[in-house]
């Protein structure tokens, strides 16, 4: 389903961030392609959205979903899932690729977040917010509305950069000049969001943070796993109060 309307009259997007992933939209779904770090994350992040809130039967709203790699992946858990975003062409994957796979219980919508959330608020049991809020103008805008999109006492989650010299070196340089892990230009590291930051915005949105983790790469290995240190990759699990 598509609310272009909507989409287009959106303030809180950043019309080159958007033209930039709908360039690379049929890529999306191959592993070895620039999306090659969601796609090795994502059994990570899944676990741990799956651990704490049980996707199984659940309501759940990926906000920014992309091509949907975990919009897709909840849908396998037995999730009800609605896959919303601003970029048209990444949603055609996504809506291509549930089709080719058979998996039905998924659907997209082509709607901005605040916007959803004033047609439906409290209507979900989990919303996910990943890889996307350093990617647009107003991330504070984007965790009230999925605040206001959860269900009193559901959960919401989040996953970010940090901003400081590490995360520079790690999440710019490393990843994206030495590397090569994505494509030059990904984040711009003035929109990282700091862990204190984040945490004021979903007080001040009603949501109660639960649990935190970080994320680390090992280039010996190339493979990422979840850790206690939050200065580059974090991730935030919070539950709305009500």
């Amino acid at each position: 389903m598509s609310d272009t309307a909507t989409a287009t009259a959106a303030p809180n997007a950043d019309a080159q961030e958007l033209a930039k992933f709908g360039e690379l939209a049929h890529r999306w779904w191959d592993p070895e392609s620039e999306f090659r770090p969601l796609h090795q994350i994502n059994p990570l992040r899944l676990e741990w959205i799956d651990g704490l809130a049980r996707l199984a039967g659940k309501r759940v709203l990926d906000v920014g979903c992309g091509g949907g790699i975990l919009s897709e992946a909840m849908a396998r858990r037995a999730a009800h899932v609605t896959g919303i975003d601003l970029s048209t062409r990444p949603l055609g994957v996504a809506q291509l690729h549930a089709l080719e796979a058979g998996v039905g219980n998924v659907a997209y919508r082509e709607v901005a977040a605040e916007a959803l959330a004033a047609e439906a608020p409290g209507t979900f049991d989990i919303v996910t917010c990943m890889e996307m809020l350093e990617h647009v103008p107003d991330p504070s805008s984007i965790v009230r509305a999925v605040a206001t999109l959860a269900r009193p006492g559901g959960w919401v989650f989040f996953s970010t950069l940090n901003r400081n010299p590490k995360s520079f070196l790690f999440a710019i340089v490393g990843a994206e000049y030495v590397l090569n892990l994505l494509p030059r230009g990904t984040h711009e590291y003035a929109k990282f969001i700091r862990p204190s930051e984040l945490a004021r915005w979903c007080r001040e949105a009603g949501l109660e943070l639960q649990a935190t983790r970080g994320m680390g790469y090992n280039p010996l290995t190339r493979r990422y796993a979840m850790t206690d240190d939050t200065s580059v990759n974090y991730l935030y699990a919070c539950r709305r109060a009500g």
